[in-house]
């Protein structure tokens, strides 16, 4: 027996000191006792800004926090008008029709030929690509927040390196308080395999006021940040 299995044979006792039943029956007991207390936590004390809003309310309070950050929203009816807004966004803000993309299904399955001239390219972005299009899996509207996991689905790199970050996210996933989107993450539809290694929270476009106290975009990511609200 080494020195670690000696410690750990002491705080197992230490665990089951008093209990008369068996070492199955602890174990099943303990996972009883976290599952009970688990089921029954309260929310934190949160503000009431987005507290028991409507849907049309909420996406309301998002668009306004995150237009106050610099980033643009636009709203559409439904998926298939994705190609036109993202095509347009370009358009109007001189950039060339090229977009990347990872693997996610919901981008999968949009018509992108409707857009005349946008170019699609698949996988991980690099420095060279000038804008990157992802699916967040959520968007919190007390403080106009983009939830993105990280995942083959939707490439970390797509949200950080092009100039542009097009995010999309259904009406109906926008939340009010962050708990409200940690909460949905284990049943999340979109998942690959498992829990994400990261969750990104984007509030806006890349700045920084290190040197001299003065705001400088696309300091360390994108200069522009366009939410497509689709629903």
């Amino acid at each position: 027996m080494t020195s670690r299995d000696r410690i750990m044979a002491k705080v197992r006792a230490g665990v089951a000191a008093g209990a008369p039943k068996g070492p199955g029956d602890i174990e099943a007991e303990r996972r009883a006792i976290v599952s009970a207390r688990l089921a029954a936590k309260s929310p934190n004390l949160m503000p009431a800004r987005a507290a028991g809003k409507s849907t049309d309310e909420l996406v309301a309070i998002m668009r306004r926090w995150i237009c106050h950050a610099g980033a643009d929203v636009i709203e559409i009816a439904a998926a298939g008008d994705v190609p036109e807004a993202v095509a347009g966004y370009l358009l109007e803000h001189g950039l060339p029709l090229r977009v990347r993309m990872g693997a996610d299904r919901r981008l999968a399955v949009i018509p992108w030929e409707r857009a005349s001239g946008l170019v699609i390219a698949h996988g991980a972005a690099d420095a060279a690509d000038a804008a990157g299009i992802t699916y967040a899996f959520a968007a919190v509207a007390e403080t106009g927040t983009l939830v993105v996991p990280s995942g083959r689905d939707n490439p970390v790199t797509l949200s950080f390196l092009p100039e542009v970050n097009v995010a999309l996210v259904a009406r109906s996933d926008i939340v009010g308080p962050l708990e409200d989107a940690i909460a949905r993450l284990p049943a999340r539809s979109d998942r690959v395999a498992g829990m994400p290694r990261t969750l990104n929270l984007i509030s806006g476009p890349s700045r920084s006021a290190d040197i001299g106290g003065v705001p400088v975009l696309g300091a360390h990511g994108p200069r522009r940040l366009c939410v497509i609200v689709v629903g």
